[in-house]
This record gives structure tokens, C-alpha cells and sequence, in this order.
């Protein structure tokens, strides 16, 4: 992918799974680190940063759905959690990112103006993080949107299960669409590849999006500013 130009950099946006953000392993060093990245390439790139909830959301939501709450009611859930995240690494990096996250796009939009890194959680019942950030990208005409998650890449069958499944480094979006179609059902904290409204909007769009492993954060560097990554891109 090619630089933006120096002098007005179009804007990139990470969606950072919950699932890389806390895992019981190395968080506060990871978070640490995380912030002090975030903070320094939002210095030189207008950046927006979607926080997921992880298992943390989906435990919530696993006892919301056995007491009987509705699949809006769960997904209010997840969202409050999402927002809790983003409080957190929000607050870490301190000025000027927004001390309480904005709850829309339009709201994130709006700060993005003011400052950068902007922090984000869930918007609303129905959008999931990834979505957040992919309707976010089209609206700031992003130059990529990032998905920092917990695998490598794009792999043709889940290489957790499947030790022998291969990553994709370059997806076409045709391709990786239907693949997010059979893997996705719309359930409330549900654990999948990627969001299909975010894939619908940003194959529309034509934004490329790279998939990267969270918490390899030289390579997460990378695969934010443009230069060559280790993951999958998806493109038109």
C-alpha cells in the first residue's frame, strides 16, 4: 500500500479485537505498549481505534441470554463492555484522546477533527466493533482499516482447530466476503472472521483491509502505516 501524502495523510482505522486486548497474559505490559504506539503514529496519521469486548462481553452475554434477556438487550452488553475497553487504552494515552470515548460515528468523527488517537467502543445494537470501524472508514475515506485479532491472518479453515490450514496473504474481496458469509450469523457475541456489514462497506468502498495478529505490535506498526506486513490483505 502507498504512503498518503505527508502533508494531509488520510486517516487510518484499527479495529482491535477483545480478545487481543485481554487475555490473562502480559496485559498491562501489552496495553503499555499498545498506547505508547497508538499515541506516536497518531501524531503524524489522523487515527480512530475500535476497541472489542472479547470473552469478557461473551460472558456477559452467555448469562444475559440464559436469564432470558432479547438479542438487543445482549448486544447492549457487549457494548457496554466494548466501551469499558476503550475507556481503558483511552485514559492510558492520555490527552489528546477523548477521556470519555465518543458513542457514535458521528461523535468520533467530530473528535477526530480536534485530535488524534480517537477511542472508540460500540455504537449501537446490531454493529459489531469490526462493523464500528468499518463504517467509520468510509465515512473519514480511511486509507485501510487494520483488524488486530488474535490469529495471523486470513487462514482458509480455522488453524486453530486445523494445524494444517493455510493463511492467505491477499484475499480478493469477492472471495473474502463469501468467506465471511458462511462463517457469521448475526448472534450476539459471536466469535467470527469478520463483520459482513464492515466487509459489505468497505468492498463497496474499495478500502483495503489488513488482517494482522494484535499483539505483534512491530508488525501491527507496520501494517498501520502502510508498509509491508506479515497477514492477509484483502483489496479490491
Amino acid at each position: 500500500m502507498s504512503a498518503a501524502s505527508p502533508r494531509r495523510k488520510a486517516p487510518v482505522v484499527v479495529s482491535i479485537g477483545g480478545s487481543v486486548l485481554l487475555t490473562g497474559d502480559g496485559d498491562r505490559e501489552y496495553l503499555e505498549r499498545l498506547a505508547e504506539l497508538l499515541a506516536r503514529i497518531g501524531r503524524r496519521t489522523p487515527l480512530a481505534v475500535t476497541t472489542g469486548g472479547g470473552r469478557t462481553a461473551r460472558e456477559y452475554i452467555r448469562l444475559g441470554r440464559a436469564l432470558g434477556l432479547t438479542e438487543v438487550e445482549l448486544d447492549e452488553l457487549g457494548i457496554e463492555v466494548t466501551r469499558l475497553h476503550a475507556h481503558l487504552l483511552a485514559a492510558r494515552i492520555g490527552p489528546p484522546a477523548p477521556t470519555h470515548p465518543p458513542e457514535s460515528i458521528r461523535a468520533a468523527v467530530a473528535a477526530l477533527r480536534n485530535g488524534s488517537p480517537v477511542i472508540l467502543g460500540g455504537t449501537e445494537p446490531g454493529h459489531t466493533t469490526d462493523g464500528v470501524a468499518s463504517l467509520l472508514a468510509v465515512r473519514l475515506r480511511a486509507a485501510r482499516v487494520v483488524n488486530a485479532t488474535d490469529v495471523d491472518g486470513v487462514y482458509e479453515r480455522d488453524p486453530r482447530s486445523d494445524p494444517t490450514a493455510r493463511r492467505r496473504d491477499r484475499i480478493r474481496w469477492p472471495a473474502f466476503r463469501a468467506m465471511v458469509e458462511r462463517g457469521s450469523t448475526g448472534e450476539a457475541g459471536q466469535n467470527f472472521l469478520f463483520d459482513r456489514l464492515g466487509a459489505d462497506l468497505l468492498s463497496r468502498a474499495a478500502i483495503p483491509l489488513a488482517v494482522v495478529a494484535g499483539r505483534d505490535l512491530p508488525n501491527l506498526e507496520n501494517a498501520i502505516t502502510g508498509r509491508q506486513f506479515s497477514g492477509t490483505l484483502i483489496d479490491p
